[in-house]
């Protein structure tokens, strides 16, 4: 089996640890590439993401470890962007100013209804209860659908290369205030599949959610995987690791759920371009 991880975060944002560790661990799991993906700064105020004066410092690093172990692993430099309408900056700008391997696009922000005020779906789910009563008065549909509006948006004008852990909205609703199972619910996944299919984009199956325990399945599930499928939207797996003993936990789950899914190969990037490789 080959393996990777191309969605890294190192202690330039909320990563545990630094960029050489990982890639030593890497090393000892036979892994044949790794990409490094720290949150990208932006003009919001957050404390997990990478500040405006390290950004050149983490894009010299990963160069120069890229070039020190080019003989033993890839190793590929990245950015996670998120998006949000009006704030951020053009993803492909990021990518040729800083000379970037790929993009991951994700929302970790929604932009909500009341002016300056955004909604972060990570962290304690607190975040998520305030953000609901507050900014949308307990109105769980407008708020979960300007998610995936958001989501929808950053894949048609930015077009990531791949799209970061995109039904993250569920992580810390944990089945309190929408059942993923609801026909208006499984209506916006299936719009933004379409939405999908008119471009390019990788969708990644996201492992995080479950080896820390924060959801009961992949960022995306089986369901949301064989629509993919059907549409031959292509896949690839990321672990999201924050610390170098996460690189490829539930890689080989990830890979039986695509599996199960229907599909026979994922994209890795290689070198360049982004390549199928069989499962």
């Amino acid at each position: 089996m080959t393996y990777y991880s191309y969605h890294t975060h190192t202690t330039y944002c909320d990563g545990k640890a630094k960029a050489e560790a990982f890639i030593k661990r890497a090393m000892e799991l036979q892994m044949k590439a790794i990409g490094f993906s720290s949150h990208a700064p932006f003009p919001i105020e957050v404390c997990w993401n990478m500040a405006e004066n390290q950004l050149m410092n983490y894009v010299n690093e990963i160069r120069s470890l890229s070039a020190k172990y080019q003989n033993e692993i890839d190793v590929y430099l990245s950015l996670e962007l998120d998006y949000i309408p009006g704030v951020t900056k053009p993803f492909a700008h990021t990518k040729e100013v800083y000379g970037l391997d790929y993009t991951i696009g994700s929302v970790h922000l929604i932009k909500s209804p009341i002016d300056n005020e955004f909604l972060f779906l990570d962290g304690p789910d607190t975040n998520y209860s305030h953000g609901l009563e507050c900014f949308y008065q307990g109105d769980i549909k407008k708020m979960v659908t300007d998610y995936y509006s958001q989501i929808n948006e950053m894949i048609l004008q930015e077009k990531p290369g791949i799209i970061g852990h995109i039904d993250k909205i569920k992580m810390n609703n944990k089945g309190r205030y929408f059942s993923e199972d609801e026909k208006w619910y499984q209506y916006l996944l299936k719009e933004t599949i379409g939405v999908i299919k008119e471009t390019d984009c990788i969708v990644e199956i996201n492992t995080r959610g479950l080896y820390t325990k924060k959801s009961k399945s992949f960022y995306p599930d089986l369901s949301f995987a064989k629509e993919c499928k059907k549409h031959k939207i292509p896949m690839t797996i990321s672990t999201d690791a924050h610390h170098p003993d996460e690189l490829l936990l539930y890689f080989n789950e990830a890979t039986e759920m695509l599996k199960e899914s229907g599909y026979d190969s994922v994209r890795i990037y290689d070198k360049g371009e982004w390549k199928n490789v069989s499962i």
